[in-house]
């Protein structure tokens, strides 16, 4: 049985990551602006959801340039009207292989931690698409859309709260109601303290990790914050070394959260199993 359900968690991750960078690439905007709408030459992305689900290969064809001139070695001959040698555009937003293989990893990483059939675990892969879209989202244009912060942030809390009901659940739904709040309330006062430190929009997702971490009780949810700003400090710390940014450079710090969050889930399943 934790066999397959490995298998399957690393299935619905392979499959949900193959339609991400389409998604990445439309959030990937400046604040303020619309949802982008048009691949990356300019052409009108198309298809189920208004667009927003799919692969992110545009089918539409650029025309190559025409020859105007032949050869010095070859006779002359009338050029190839475009349309018989157009190009397709190709694909954009991030690498799709690249994307999918992370995310069957995330998925199967947290189902084997699990070691057998517990309702968290569904819910931890079930939202894992959506933690690999922010981290994808943030680490392109430094920014976490409100549209999938807060919808995380009540979809942890209800189906916790429906995990919670069922057998062999090893969790607190309470404690993971007052996680979120409280983990919130941190990066709240991080953020009015060094606002150019973080972003709000790192506090709104604080809500969604403080109810996922707090699900496994107030130990795991220290660990897990602690860990995600641990990872985006020698991240930083490297770029610095590297030359890559300066010590007031902005760092995303969404994806550093996001991976702290993951490895509390990752101690959380194993010591509850």
């Amino acid at each position: 049985m934790g066999v397959l359900l490995i298998v399957v968690a690393a299935v619905w991750g392979a499959g949900t990551g193959l339609v991400l960078p389409r998604a990445a690439h439309r959030f990937s905007v400046e604040p303020g602006e619309p949802w982008s709408a048009n691949c990356p030459a300019g052409h009108p992305i198309t298809g189920a959801w208004g667009g927003w689900l799919g692969r992110s290969v545009c089918p539409a064809t650029e025309p190559a340039p025409e020859q105007t001139t032949a050869p010095p070695t070859a006779p002359a001959a009338e050029p190839i009207p475009p349309a018989q040698h157009a190009t397709p555009c190709g694909t954009y937003g991030p690498n799709t292989p690249t994307v999918s293989t992370a995310a069957a990893l995330i998925c199967a990483a947290l189902a084997a931690a699990a070691g057998g059939p517990h309702p968290e675990t569904v819910v931890w892969v079930l939202l894992t698409p959506v933690a690999v879209l922010l981290t994808l989202v943030d680490y392109r244009v430094h920014r976490l859309p409100d549209v999938l912060t807060l919808p995380l942030a009540a979809a942890l809390a209800v189906l916790l709260g429906v995990a919670a009901l069922l057998p062999a659940a090893t969790g607190s739904w309470p404690t993971a109601l007052l996680g979120g709040p409280a983990l919130g309330a941190v990066y709240l006062v991080l953020f009015l303290i060094n606002p150019a430190g973080m972003g709000f929009g790192d506090v709104k997702l604080a809500l969604a990790l403080g109810v996922a971490l707090g699900w496994y009780g107030w130990q795991i949810l220290l660990t897990g914050a602690f860990v995600g700003l641990l990872y985006g400090a020698v991240y930083g710390l490297g770029m610095v070394v590297l030359r890559r940014a300066g010590r007031r450079t902005a760092i995303p710090l969404g994806p550093f959260m996001l991976g702290g969050a993951c490895t509390g889930l990752l101690l959380g399943a194993f010591a509850a199993s």
